[in-house]
């Protein structure tokens, strides 16, 4: 059966379940090779999705993001990364 359109299937590069698109959230690698949240989920780039905070930082202790999107994560860009993730993930749970 074909999924509507919008409603894909992604899987967490953390923990590997499987949910809908927007129930994850994207990580992007844009054009100029820098990494960061993709809050709209729309953003052109190679993307990866994490379910939670924890799930990326276990992606990123295994080397799962950085493989993903083919390129170096700094620990600073990271932990930027993780804020604004936790905020965003805060944000779906207050809805």
């Amino acid at each position: 059966m074909v999924e509507p359109k919008g409603k894909g299937v992604r899987t967490c590069i953390g923990c590997r379940c499987q949910s809908g698109k927007r129930d994850l959230k994207r990580i992007v690698r844009c054009s100029d090779g820098s990494v960061r949240y993709d809050a709209t989920g729309r953003l052109p780039g190679r993307g990866a999705y994490v379910c939670s905070v924890e799930c990326m930082n276990a992606a990123l202790k295994a080397k799962k993001l950085q493989g993903a999107l083919k390129v170096a994560v700094s620990s600073e860009n990271a932990a930027a990364i993780a804020e604004e993730l936790g905020k965003a993930f805060a944000e779906d749970e207050g809805r």
